[in-house]
């Protein structure tokens, strides 16, 4: 389970040969959560309202390298931090 960023107490990471759509997984505290790159959706999961924002904001400006993650995850392991929000 690589960890792409962490950044106020909120961890991303992805998973090795994950199943599709692209997404990522988000763990704040005892919250987790599992977002859709392209549309930027929760879909499994349940973070706080602000948290969320948080993430959201940071996977809009970073939704070109999480793809990129996405695909040299599943295709060589390889994955590349991102940089945090703050």
């Amino acid at each position: 389970m690589p960890e792409i960023c962490r950044f106020l107490g909120i961890i991303i990471y992805m998973y090795f040969n994950d199943h599709d759509p692209p997404h990522f997984h988000t763990q704040y505290n005892e919250f987790r959560g599992k977002i859709t790159i392209n549309e930027l959706q929760l879909i499994e999961g349940r973070l706080p309202k602000r948290i969320m924002a948080l993430v959201l904001e940071w996977a809009n400006s970073h939704r070109t390298e999480l793809l990129e993650n996405w695909e040299t995850l599943k295709k060589e392991g390889k994955f590349k931090k991102i940089k945090p929000l703050v």
